[in-house]
């Protein structure tokens, strides 16, 4: 048999593995196929390059020569790197909810040579705690099961399997709108949309800050939405938005250098988990005030950006001081201590999607705050993403590193998020060139053309794209940017596929916000009049510009460009740009596509959009 094979992939967490005495394959159909000739199960273990606990399981049981032996022996073993490979982690996370409700990384599965999830769970101690068993008990249950049950496992793995494949079903009927939907989608009302404020206000933790109790996360997608529901006027969102970016700004969750941690083990915010994600940090700069989200921005700038200009995906927790690695010490030194100390290291993989969630909250944060470096950022890390995962409009590369790109397919996170993110930048620069290539990633995200998994598809466990708590979902961006090239082109039909895309998530976003907010923001624009502002100038002083900044709310779409940008849009299709290059400078304010004359002075263009 062959020895561990993770040591060429291009997943650095694989390669974190390459040395365990774990006879690891990766995710794929010769895995399952040696696991059927030798009539095995199937262990799965699934994380990531900067999970403390991920690395705490791997010390303590990957590393252990005789759990090795065993797992050679009994198992086929595969390691899945969950940032790589969303797609397995969503259909695996969806199988393991039928065992613990407390879901995360490292994700221990066990599979039938089928594909399909007998039994699951999270971390595993190597020995008992409390009520938690060790690995080697859960081992050798599951081997019994396998041995002399096997029929009961069969059962069970089927009922699992045939349940996701109900679910992803009726998500599937749901975004087509084959329930009757139709014309009328079905979103939820303006009404029950600002209700959702009500609920988050009794959620909130009126001491600390931000919601529920410990552990405190950023929850970005909740943030963008009391974003949104604050820009539409709602007083009290945006009193519980400042009141949660404070409580995040000022206590540990942010470090000296302007990152934010992934999250908070105490309800106070303090002793943070201090990974620190490429997407928390991207969702924040889209909300963030103007010295938070410079301080964000630096973080990105100085410690996840590439010489290229595409950001990596994350910072670990842990670090090796004195020869011995510890979690956190390296983050509580100050920072003139740190730089003489070696840095946490990096999960290095530029990942597509994630980038497209950092264009977006730079290019915002960018416009929003008249910060041209961070609009800067925002084209670097597009420009980077482009030349290397983008080929002629379609996303050929979902995650690529020093060792080389990934194999793994792109997804609707990757569409969805680069679209969003382009479109962002297009508005904030003028240049045509992004929104260009994100009608095309629109028109591929729609049309749903994405690789499914061999063998997810074989065993019917594929899921599509989970609601997300931590960052923006891909279906969301995909509608988000639906939505504003159905604003720039005057296409209907754009704005229709935008409403059927979050409907479903929206409604649940009512009724459980707290772990489903990410569609809400876009359903609320979506049931807002159209409006449509178009600056037109030369001057990147003009007064005209800062008006704009004030004119972002759910439903309008703000583009800034110069007479010779309006002329390069209108002629490739953007038919909102038509006829805007006589005039310099100018501020056109239109709703439903019915525009007022242009505005010539910064009183008038701020009269108009009062």
């Amino acid at each position: 048999m062959d020895d561990n094979r993770l040591g060429t992939s291009v997943s650095p967490y694989l390669r974190l593995h390459a040395d365990n005495p774990v006879d690891w394959r990766e995710w794929g159909p010769e895995a399952f196929a040696e696991a059927r000739e030798r009539d095995v199960p199937v262990l799965v273990s699934v994380g990531y390059a900067t999970c403390h606990w991920c690395h705490v399981m791997a010390r303590e049981s990957f590393a252990d020569p005789e759990i090795g032996e065993l797992l050679r022996r009994d198992f086929v073993s595969v390691k899945v790197d969950r940032e790589e490979r969303p797609d397995v982690d969503a259909s695996l996370m969806a199988s393991a909810s039928a065992f613990t409700q407390q879901l995360g990384w490292p994700l221990t599965t066990f599979l039938t040579p089928d594909g399909h999830v007998f039994f699951a769970g999270t971390y595993f101690p190597p020995s008992p705690v409390g009520q938690v068993p060790a690995f080697r008990q859960i081992l050798a249950a599951v081997l019994d099961a396998w041995t002399e049950r096997r029929h009961e496992v069969d059962a069970n793995a089927s009922a699992i399997a045939t349940a996701i494949r109900q679910g992803a079903v009726a998500d599937a009927t749901a975004r087509s709108g084959e329930d009757g939907g139709g014309a009328d989608p079905g979103l939820p009302s303006v009404d029950a949309i600002r209700a959702v404020t009500g609920q988050l206000a009794a959620a909130e933790d009126t001491t600390h800050g931000g919601f529920g109790g410990a552990p405190k996360f950023p929850s970005t997608p909740l943030l963008e939405f009391l974003a949104d529901a604050a820009a539409d006027g709602d007083a009290e969102a945006d009193g519980l938005l400042d009141r949660s970016l404070h409580a995040i700004r000022a206590s540990e969750l942010t470090d000296a250098d302007g990152g934010v941690f992934r999250y908070a083990t105490r309800r106070d915010w303090s002793v943070p988990h201090y990974e620190r994600m490429l997407y928390d940090n991207a969702g924040l700069l889209a909300v963030a005030g103007a010295e938070q989200a410079r301080g964000i921005a630096e973080f990105l700038r100085d410690t996840l950006r590439r010489a290229d200009g595409a950001f990596v995906a994350a910072q670990d927790s842990e670090s090796t001081i004195d020869g011995r690695r510890v979690e956190g010490e390296w983050y509580r030194r100050p920072l003139a201590e740190r730089s003489r100390l070696d840095p946490p290291p990096l999960d290095d993989q530029v990942l597509t999607g994630w980038n497209g969630l950092a264009i977006r909250g730079l290019a915002i944060a960018g416009a929003r705050h008249g910060d041209p470096e961070l609009v800067a950022l925002a084209r670097g890390a597009a420009d980077a993403v482009l030349a290397a995962h983008v080929q002629d409009g379609h996303v050929t590369v979902r995650s690529s590193t020093p060792a080389g790109v990934s194999s793994a397919p792109a997804t609707i996170e990757d569409v969805g998020l680069l679209a969003e993110g382009l479109l962002e930048l297009a508005l904030a620069t003028g240049e045509v060139s992004y929104a260009t290539v994100a009608r095309s990633l629109v028109d591929d995200g729609l049309a749903e053309r994405f690789q499914v998994d061999p063998v997810l598809a074989s065993a019917g466990t594929a899921t599509g794209e989970q609601p997300q708590t931590a960052m923006r979902s891909g279906t969301v961006g995909l509608a988000s940017a639906a939505a504003i090239l159905a604003a720039l082109t005057g296409d209907g039909a754009l704005r229709d596929a935008a409403a059927r895309l979050v409907a479903a998530r929206a409604l649940t976003g009512t009724e459980r916000p707290l772990g489903h907010a990410d569609a809400l923001g876009v359903a609320l624009a979506l049931q807002r009049p159209s409006r449509e502002v178009v600056v037109v100038t030369r001057d990147a002083d003009d007064p005209l510009r800062a008006v704009a900044r004030s004119a972002r709310q759910p439903g309008t779409v703000v583009a800034l460009v110069t007479p010779e940008q309006a002329r390069a849009w209108s002629d490739v299709g953007f038919s909102l740009f038509a006829g805007r290059d006589g005039l310099d400078p100018a501020a056109y304010v239109c709703h439903d596509r019915v525009c007022a004359l242009p505005a010539r002075t910064a009183d008038a263009f701020a009269e108009q959009i009062a």
